[in-house]
């Protein structure tokens, strides 16, 4: 690690999709170009390329006996200490993120943390006092999922439960609708030039905030 990233910041992008060619590895990738670009460190996590197990098992549940954290989970969580924004890129399916992403919340991000810890808002994960992004993805249309009541789930889901729940200092969420066979490079470009405008805003923050200008816990929704 450079002298300049340790002043200027460290991205962790966590990705959950099993075709490497997704629109969703292309996003991360986005991501990744605009966060170099921007001067700061960034290490991307493809968790079907890891084959990450995503199943929590119940000796790894913090409020059991015997608790213990798995040597995996252990490695993860030496992967992404001292982060300063991790970012999750994955998509909707039927409602839901992908199981492989929920057990990467469930065993790397809350590992150690109690159901108290987090009603308390006392929950000192690998996340706390950083920044998280949530980047999204669905075949619907974005005027059909609000329709259905989704959006505003999915930014409960996506960052204001776990900003909460962690400490954070901000949550920030884009969802990229009309994601289907087919799409078209104008199209898709535009949603790329979007997730790039995002990473530049959060490493931003970052860069403001080691140069002494902190600011309050915040939410950022939409685009």
């Amino acid at each position: 690690m450079t002298d300049a990233t340790k002043t200027h910041g460290r991205h962790v992008v966590v990705l959950a999709h099993p075709d490497p060619t997704s629109f969703n590895a292309a996003v991360a990738e986005a991501y990744c170009q605009a966060v170099r670009k921007s001067g700061q460190e960034v290490i991307l996590r493809d968790l079907y390329a890891m084959n990450f197990n995503p199943i929590l098992r119940n000796d790894e549940r913090p409020d059991r006996p015997g608790f213990e954290i798995a040597p995996d989970v252990q490695a993860e969580l030496a992967a992404i200490k001292g982060c300063d924004v991790v970012a999750f890129i994955y998509p909707i399916w039927f409602g839901l993120p992908p199981a492989m992403m929920k057990g990467y919340v469930d065993r790397v991000i809350g590992s150690g943390v109690t159901p108290h810890q987090v009603q308390d808002r006392a929950g000192q994960g690998p996340l706390t006092a950083g920044h998280m992004i949530s980047i999204t993805t669905s075949g619907a249309r974005d005027a059909w999922l609000d329709e259905q009541g989704q959006m505003e789930s999915l930014r409960q889901l996506s960052s204001r439960y776990l900003f909460r729940a962690f400490s954070m200092k901000s949550a920030h969420y884009l969802h990229i609708g009309s994601i289907v066979e087919g799409l078209t490079e104008r199209f898709a470009d535009q949603h790329l030039f979007d997730v790039q405008e995002k990473a530049r805003t959060v490493c931003a923050t970052v860069a403001a905030e080691r140069y002494g200008a902190a600011a309050p816990p915040t939410i950022f929704d939409g685009s």
